[in-house]
């Protein structure tokens, strides 16, 4: 539980503050070129910096690892709170990105080296998957809740509390088994892994504004692809690698690892876009606005934690992790036949239980596939690994399915403008059809781009079903481990 408090903390905190932008930009005086660095600034140093922050866990310990994360969380929190201009605020989110980046994957690490063999495993993995899948959308309520009744500020002071009492429970409850002399820090493999994690990252932020045939934007994918390239190269002739590659060659792990960043893809743009649709078309107030999410919410808790958790010690990863993908593709393309008129009834809650259902099914096997069989000084990097797919995906995402809606958008209200005002005859229209018009416009956008999402989550499902060959574990054991990592296990 100490894990999922801490846990949940770092996942909604991509949200929370989504709803509560427009106040702060109005309090701030924020620009709108410059409102977007509220969440680029915490998603740069989150995504950035997270292999950096499990290769520390393994180095210095997870349980003090962990602790440092909370209470640099906490304090980054209360700066962003007390804010009193952009640049604070900006400073404050890159800061908690910073140490989320050392709290996410020493919270994943501990999980996997704590519950190591059978139901326990599958109940704690179930819990975990449920706030992995369901923390964005929970971030979403709680973000309406705290920016309607309180004020802005407390999407941030929220943590404070929260960290203190993981941070209480971390010292009771939580143990760690360090092993000196096992662990050694590879400065190169550092500057280029997270300098290509950071420019693509940047690069994809930057597309929202900019355009995908921006030169910066491009100069940032393609400088972040080389970096990559050169830092898989250097790991291969490291001594001690910051990501050994036998944790991301094996079949399972890898198809774990891709299953994850596809399905990120495919969920973070519907995030957005349902938010943008209950509050802009139907006209919800944020409070309405997430509280329309928590069905969503329950049905990946119930997938996660009621049906996962029950079958991964009995049946293999992929037949949870595949039904699972194709729930989330069904629910998504059934997004696909939105209009501008009130549907949530007949439209957005059948489609939000399938996505909850399927995220549930999905996320919490792809955790546990990726975790298992891996020696203890390497469980920090391969928990950052997990969340670096679940991060990087967030922000292709986010940057690829927006580009899409609002160039979508503007063609169909170009289209349909020009259209009604030669069948006009030059009369002009009136406020009310024009307001129409880009509605349905808006509209348009979001559900072609939902239904590319759809696709993407297809094409998670057959990845998924070709790569994850993983048996059930057997009773008392945990899921079977791969081979290169069995090995180092031993030595």
């Amino acid at each position: 539980m100490v894990i999922a408090i801490a846990q949940l903390m770092v996942v909604l905190d991509a949200t929370i503050v989504n709803i509560a932008l427009p106040s702060a930009q109005r309090d701030l005086g924020m620009s709108d070129a410059n409102r977007q660095w509220v969440i680029t600034a915490y998603t740069l140093a989150f995504g950035g910096l997270l292999l950096l922050g499990g290769r520390i866990a393994d180095l210095v310990g997870r349980k003090k690892t962990f602790m440092i994360g909370l209470v640099g969380f906490a304090i980054a929190s209360g700066l962003g709170g007390a804010a009193t201009g952009p640049g604070l605020l900006f400073g404050a989110r890159a800061l908690q990105g910073a140490f989320a980046a050392l709290l996410a994957p020493s919270a994943l690490s501990l999980l996997t080296t704590t519950f190591t063999i059978g139901k326990e495993r599958s109940k704690a993995f179930g819990v975990y998957g449920a706030i992995a899948g369901g923390g964005a959308a929970i971030g979403l309520i709680a973000g309406g809740l705290l920016t309607e009744y309180l004020d802005w500020r407390w999407c941030l002071y929220v943590n404070i509390p929260i960290a203190v009492l993981a941070l209480i429970g971390a010292a009771v409850f939580l143990h760690d088994k360090p092993e000196p002399g096992r662990v050694h820090l590879d400065a190169p493999g550092v500057v280029l892994g997270c300098g290509g994690l950071v420019a693509i990252v940047f690069g994809c932020s930057e597309a929202q504004p900019r355009g995908w045939g921006d030169g910066l934007v491009l100069g940032l994918l393609v400088g972040g692809v080389v970096l990559l390239g050169v830092f898989a190269w250097w790991q291969t002739r490291a001594r001690h690698p910051l990501l050994p590659l036998h944790i991301v060659r094996d079949r399972n792990r890898g198809g774990a690892f891709l299953t994850m960043a596809l399905a990120v893809i495919a969920l973070f743009g519907m995030f957005l876009f349902m938010t943008y649709y209950l509050q802009t078309v139907l006209g919800y107030s944020p409070v309405r606005t997430g509280v329309a999410f928590l069905p969503m919410v329950v049905a990946i808790v119930v997938g996660a934690t009621q049906i996962s958790a029950r079958l991964l010690h009995r049946i293999p990863p992929r037949f949870l992790m595949v039904p699972g993908a194709l729930l989330a593709s069904t629910g998504l393309f059934t997004l696909t036949f939105l209009t501008a008129e009130p549907a949530y009834v007949s439209h957005v809650l059948p489609a939000m239980l399938l996505v909850g259902l399927g995220m549930g099914l999905t996320f919490m096997p792809v955790m546990a596939t990726a975790t298992s069989g891996v020696a203890p000084h390497d469980s920090g990097v391969t928990s950052a690994t997990v969340n670096t797919a679940q991060q990087v995906g967030g922000s292709i995402g986010t940057a690829l399915l927006n580009t899409i809606a609002t160039s979508t958008s503007a063609a169909y209200i170009a289209d349909h403008l020009a259209d009604a005002a030669r069948k006009s005859g030059g009369s002009g229209l009136t406020p009310a059809a024009r307001e129409a018009i880009v509605k349905s416009g808006v509209v348009d956008g979001f559900t072609v781009a939902i239904g590319v999402g759809s696709a993407i989550m297809l094409l998670a499902a057959l990845v998924a079903g070709l790569l994850v060959n993983g048996r059930a574990p057997k009773r008392g054991q945990a899921p079977a481990a791969d081979s290169a990592a069995s090995a180092d296990a031993a030595v």
